[in-house]
């Protein structure tokens, strides 16, 4: 299956079409047109097999983590999520991991409205890139050198579970049955906080992504808002597993 076939069988038949997408998949680059009086903001994430997911994951899982990680960060920005690009590199294409990767791909992207317009495909080691974009009013977007003295720091959703997921599988610690669907579901299929960035425009200062760890990414702010911060631990949202692993 060459190029063109492989977009043809899998990837032209995403279940979202834009009125805003002028043309899409099938020509040499797509025609997009934002809304009058709108700011764009882009984003893109690269996965690498081994080193960001296990060569083994579930392809349907992987198709939903790929499209995530990029909402995520059009979340922590407040923005509209519109338009994406896929590029990916595959050793081979078969017809079952395909279409499972396209499942899950494109089920998250129906959820919210977002449009494959474009991309490429290449033989290799499996890595998967995506491009995404989204519409913010002008100067709404949530930025990082926003905070303030004087700001609360809020989070969403509890802490640390894809962490404990991630060390049970490599054998540093035993999850019960009982605690492991959750914290794998929050490892292979995280859930990008669109709704409340949206919520949150014109109301919260800064935010950001914390897909690398609370202390890691709120530094990120800190450093660019010139501004220190007190972390209550004791109020942090931690579940009752990771609660009983600490």
């Amino acid at each position: 299956m060459n190029e063109f076939e492989l977009i043809r069988t899998y990837f032209a038949r995403q279940p979202v079409t834009r009125d805003d997408v002028r043309l899409g998949i099938g020509d040499d680059a797509a025609v997009l047109a934002p809304p009058p009086g709108h700011e764009l903001v882009v984003t893109t994430d690269l996965l690498v097999s081994g080193v960001h997911f296990l060569p083994d994951v579930d392809p349907a899982t992987l198709g939903h983590k790929a499209l995530a990680v990029n909402l995520s960060d059009l979340a922590a920005m407040g923005a509209e999520p519109a338009w994406f690009l896929l590029n990916i590199a595959l050793p081979t294409a078969d017809d079952k991991w395909l279409t499972g990767f396209c499942d899950g791909l494109f089920a998250l992207a129906r959820r919210y409205n977002m449009q494959l317009v474009g991309g490429d495909t290449a033989r290799g080691s499996l890595a998967i890139a995506i491009e995404a974009h989204g519409f913010v009013s002008p100067g709404q977007a949530l930025i990082r050198a926003g905070a303030k003295p004087g700001d609360r720091i809020f989070v969403t959703g509890a802490l640390g579970d894809a962490g404990l997921a991630l060390r049970h599988r490599q054998g540093r610690l035993k999850l019960s049955a009982a605690e492991l669907p959750s914290c794998v579901e929050r490892m292979d299929r995280p859930q990008p906080r669109v709704e409340e960035g949206l919520a949150l425009r014109g109301i919260a200062s800064s935010a950001i992504d914390i897909s690398d760890g609370l202390v890691a990414d709120l530094g990120h702010i800190l450093e660019r808002s010139s501004v220190g911060a007190k972390l209550d631990l004791g109020r942090l949202p931690l579940s009752a597993a990771y609660r009983a692993h600490l």
